[in-house]
């Protein structure tokens, strides 16, 4: 495949346009020694990261149903981007490959000597498979301790094919929105806003748990929490300075800013909470680092580190006063707080990479580029990402609902998810 996500401004207007075009044909075992790594680090995001983090959020009678749901995703969404996934996401629609691309059965066209820029297609497949792993996995925040295993499963291989693929190439296979212009470097639009509105989405479908808002549902285990926690921050240095596709100083750039957005949020919602309620939290700056991690993914490869700062601080402040709004204004049972911490950091950080690339030692816009148009770019692309997963979720979690149902029984959600749906227990004390 030529198209490749964006080294930054430094390969010039065409690595602006589209995710990037591949600009050399020789292997450099730098840059593939770098995205192998990177891939192995994305993949650990998802398990046992992500596991971890939200399965220490849930109560302790559905901790394995969290477990499993990410295990069996990961498993699930590799099967599909090796059959297809892959080719509707980077391959050849033709004369539809503005909006989706191809399909390349069983990733036909890639082999042991094919390359994606400087690195084997074999590699580049893998890394973007595991962005593909980790976006359904997030949206099982939207949904927990109270979807069906059954259609879980389904609402993944669907949302996989119908939202995520499309939109993947709309902004980094070559589609419209990269040519536009569109800046995300590592997954605003792609991920994080995909999977903010679809947890929000499924949480609305699904309907609240059973005593929301009126029965304490704390975190079983904070110490596993904190422990996936601090396994998503490592893990996402292989997000961010992996997807400069090279071993350069772009992702070097990448991978400092995404620990300053890092540090920031998790400090800056740390304060709020401390103001609010008198005591900072620990789920608080884990949550807090979370934000900023999420915030600073779109704009990684195109802002200096003063960029970051802003972008992690104003991450760690909004995204906690949006999470108040969702669970205490709007009384959305979004379990795990994905739209608010990934839906809303997305849709900032996306923005800001706009605001901040030709600022404050970012790369600089492209020529022909104002930032006025820039920004109108960024905004498109969140509009259009937004409103196209908003509609497109809502329709296959319906169509799922009249064929096997979405939801355990009251009965069956009182008992727990483990019991119910797995015959087994987290723990057996």
């Amino acid at each position: 495949m030529s198209c490749i996500k964006s080294r930054g401004f430094a390969t010039g207007l065409a690595g602006l346009l589209l995710p990037s075009i591949a600009l050399a044909d020789e292997l450099n075992g730098a840059d593939t020694a770098w995205i192998l790594t990177s891939t192995a680090l994305v993949l650990f995001m998802t398990i046992p990261g992500l596991a971890l983090f939200y399965a220490g959020l849930v109560r302790s009678k559905n901790v394995l149903s969290v477990l499993m749901q990410c295990f069996a995703i990961t498993c699930l969404a590799s099967l599909i981007w090796f059959a297809y996934g892959y080719g509707l996401a980077f391959g050849d629609g033709g004369s539809m490959n503005q909006w989706v691309g191809g399909i390349d059965w069983f990733m036909g066209n890639v082999d042991r000597d094919s390359l994606s820029g400087t690195i084997p297609e074999t590699v580049f497949a893998m890394f973007q498979m595991t962005f593909a792993i980790i976006t359904p996995a997030l949206v099982v925040g939207g949904f927990a301790e109270r979807m069906k295993f059954s259609a879980m499963l389904w609402f993944s291989a669907i949302w996989l094919t119908v939202v995520y693929a499309p939109v993947c190439h709309w902004v980094w296979g070559g589609g419209w929105l990269g040519e536009m212009g569109l800046l995300d470097f590592a997954g605003g639009t792609v991920v994080h806003i995909n999977a903010g509105v679809a947890a929000v989405v499924a949480a609305l479908v699904l309907g609240n748990r059973k005593g929301f808002g009126s029965v304490a549902m704390p975190p079983h285990n904070l110490t596993m929490t904190v422990a996936g926690a601090a396994m998503l921050w490592v893990g996402w240095f292989g997000f961010n300075a992996g997807s400069a596709l090279a071993a350069n100083g772009d992702a070097g750039m990448a991978m400092l800013v995404t620990h300053i957005g890092a540090a920031a949020g998790a400090l800056a919602w740390m304060f709020m909470e401390w103001l609010r309620h008198g005591k900072p939290s620990v789920l608080g700056i884990v949550t807090g680092m979370v934000a900023g991690l999420g915030t600073i993914t779109p704009a990684s490869g195109y802002v200096g580190p003063l960029g970051a700062l802003i972008i992690g601080l104003t991450a760690g402040v909004v995204c906690y006063i949006a999470t108040s709004v969702i669970k205490n204004t709007l009384k959305i049972d979004d379990s795990l707080d994905v739209f608010p911490v990934h839906g809303v950091g997305g849709v900032l950080g996306t923005l800001l990479a706009g605001v901040f690339v030709g600022t404050l030692g970012g790369v600089g816009l492209a020529d022909g580029m104002t930032l006025g148009d820039q920004v109108w770019v960024q905004f498109t692309g969140v509009a259009a990402t937004f409103g196209y997963c908003a509609v497109a979720t809502w329709i296959i979690l319906k169509v799922i609902d009249a064929i096997v149902g979405l939801r355990v029984t009251g009965d069956e959600e009182t008992e727990g998810l483990d019991i119910v749906l797995h015959d087994e227990t987290g723990y057996n004390l």
